[in-house]
């Protein structure tokens, strides 16, 4: 038989090869789930009959059939939990030895390959992948965090919103690679998960590595009761060496009974203590607390003293000033060992299908001492292996960045794939590595013999610049009037858009005129948005008369004399400064912001006069020959029809 595949063939076209041949061939079997089954039995006998050797002088198709149907009879025994007692392999000997022959081309003993997690993706259709995907956790992420984690041997590990189980599968096959015996492995796993499908996919996930039935728990792990409402027969806190988990996510789930919340610290609100500046719990419980903060807490306390937790969380969880009562939370009660910022494709499974929410893996270990000032490792992955509509790319930057992590890569070589600080470093609670981005530091270092390098705080405290925000009038706005409603979309290349997608009502801008203050001269930059964030837009005197939105800045020069706006449009679009721009937006609900971050900015201003005249003679001839081309182009378009 010629499958036309080798044993360097993906597996995801093993299983693709494997599906086309069965819906073809077999009759009475045609719907990819069904098909889906037959061959997760055959997954399953497979890997029983490599390790008893009985497939070593066979290559008939009746023997082949004859050894897996036998197989089958014992695993359905031991595994009632997957399959029922009066199931049978549907398949055909041809089909079943079709089947046996492309499974034998994979490495089923690779701890970074997920056979039945990539069976499962290759044979349900798209729209079953957009509708169960997302339960899944990119493997990318689960092979991170696992291996850096390092599980041994006795360790107890538990995923208190397992899903499909597969970080605890990845965890068994991390273990059996290790020569770790696979009763042993069975008897250290431990996942709860309250989707009763999915509950049982993970059964069949670590049961494809230990060959038992797994302890899978079909429960709610924040109210610790099962599917009929009984207490989770489970003991949990302070039980467990190691937790891993993809806690779901999300400001609108409903998580936790009141009664159930009263019991979490973090489901209380949290205020500054003026005379300390801590961040302090008072008694008013939250009226919803989302699901991914009550995890945190729960991980920690399902811990040992000494425990170590990796868990994937939403960056705005770890960056954002409202959520910074839980940074401190996981500071006050873990040491923090590792932060990795991932690409927001991370889980995007297709174009369609998955999200794009950044998030960030996160390593720690529960506190047993007091460990003073200790360094955190930190990356910023760019590449995951996979774009933003899910296709295979050619770069993965995780591998990478994991190597670092293991290697305690030296200082030297610090860039935004792995470099240290301090705990004590931590500012303001922001645990986002790309705010830490050693790279444009870098640069303005390099810079310093050449440059002044000011702070933009410092330029708004000296009265030198200011800042002011816009406002929104509303959708039923739009349309009303031919005066310009100035949004992110219209600002390109330091200049406005000829004709803005929105007008306003005079009455409009007469409303906001004199707030807006809008004059010849001014910089209108981007704060909030996804792509466009930092892009300017010099104001002439044929742009004064508009209403700007809310996500833009307005920057007025006030001493000339010091800096014009001509130079200051140069340093806000130069490379050191957009680097620091993508270092310090975090996102916001559905965009990202910088926020008030923008006075962190560091300008590197020219020492040299003769340069900064130069800078500023080029860009005004620049941003003034392009106006005069946008007007002449917009009276054209007037007198071409009068």
């Amino acid at each position: 038989m010629n499958l036309e595949l080798s044993m360097d063939t993906e597996i995801h076209e093993v299983y693709r090869r494997i599906r086309n041949y069965l819906a073809g061939r077999v009759i009475g079997i045609t719907r990819d789930k069904s098909l889906l089954h037959e061959v997760v039995k055959c997954l399953f006998c497979h890997v029983r009959l490599i390790e008893s050797n009985c497939l070593n002088s066979i290559s008939e198709a009746e023997d082949v059939a004859k050894c897996y149907r036998n197989a089958f009879s014992q695993l359905k025994n031991e595994l009632d939990h997957i399959f029922s007692n009066d199931e049978e392999i549907l398949l055909d000997p041809t089909s079943i030895n079709y089947v046996h022959q492309a499974l034998s081309l994979l490495d089923l003993s690779n701890p970074q390959k997920d056979p039945l997690g990539e069976l499962y993706q290759a044979f349900i259709g798209s729209d079953l992948r957009m509708a169960e995907g997302q339960f899944f956790t990119p493997h990318q992420a689960i092979e991170w965090i696992v291996e850096a984690i390092a599980p041994q041997s006795g360790e107890k590990i538990i995923d208190p919103a397992c899903g499909p189980g597969g970080f605890l599968s990845y965890a068994a096959r991390y273990l059996l690679s290790n020569g770790i015996d696979r009763q042993e492995i069975n008897s250290c796993l431990f996942g709860i998960e309250k989707d009763e499908y999915l509950s049982k996919l993970a059964n069949a996930h670590i049961a494809l590595a230990t060959l038992r039935k797994a302890n899978i728990f079909c429960a709610d792990s924040i109210e610790k009761k099962d599917l009929q409402g009984k207490p989770l027969s489970l003991e949990l806190e302070g039980q467990y060496d190691i937790v891993l988990a993809n806690p779901p996510f999300g400001a609108k789930i409903k998580t936790g009974s009141d009664a159930t919340r009263k019991q979490f610290d973090l489901a209380y609100t949290w205020k500054i203590d003026k005379k300390t500046g801590k961040i302090t719990k008072t008694g008013v419980l939250q009226k919803n607390t989302p699901p991914q903060i009550l995890f945190i807490e729960l991980c920690l306390k399902l811990l040992k003293p000494g425990g170590r937790m990796g868990i994937v969380v939403p960056e705005s969880m770890i960056s954002n000033s409202s959520t910074s009562h839980v940074v401190q939370y996981i500071r006050e009660n873990a040491d923090i060992s590792a932060v990795c910022g991932m690409p927001e494709s991370l889980f995007k499974t297709s174009g369609k299908g998955g999200t794009h929410t950044k998030t960030c893996l996160l390593i720690a270990h529960k506190k047993q001492k007091d460990v003073k000032n200790q360094n955190i490792f930190m990356a910023e992955v760019k590449w995951c292996g996979h774009d933003s509509r899910g296709n295979k790319i050619p770069y993965n930057d995780l591998p990478t960045t994991l190597s670092n992590y293991k290697s305690k890569i030296e200082k030297e070589d610090y860039d935004h794939l792995g470099y240290y600080i301090s705990e004590a470093s931590i500012a303001e609670n922001i645990l986002a590595p790309r705010y830490y981005n050693p790279e444009p530091l870098k640069k303005l270092k390099i810079l310093e013999k050449t440059h002044d390098i000011v702070s933009i705080e410092s330029l708004v405290k000296d009265g030198v610049i200011s800042f002011s925000t816009g406002d929104e009038v509303g959708k039923l706005a739009y349309g009303t009037g031919t005066i310009p409603f100035v949004r992110t979309s219209d600002l390109s290349n330091w200049e406005l858009k000829l004709d803005p997608k929105h007008g306003v009502s005079n009455e409009i801008y007469s409303s906001l005129s004199k707030k807006q203050d809008v004059k010849e001269g001014d910089i209108l930059m981007v704060k909030d948005g996804t792509y466009l964030i930092g892009s300017c837009a010099y104001v002439s005197k044929y742009d004064e008369k508009m209403v700007y939105q809310s996500h833009l800045y307005k920057i007025r020069v006030h001493r000339k004399d010091i800096m014009s706006p001509f130079l200051l449009l140069a340093l806000l679009s130069s490379e050191p400064v957009i680097q620091q721009i993508k270092s310090k937006r975090f996102t916001q609900d559905i965009i990202d912001s910088l926020g008030k971050r923008v006075n962190e900015l560091l300008l590197p201003i020219p020492k040299s006069k003769d340069l900064r005249n130069k800078i500023e003679r080029m860009v005004q001839q620049s941003v003034e020959d392009r106006i005069e081309a946008r007007e002449l182009a917009r009276k054209a378009k007037i007198e071409v029809v009068m």
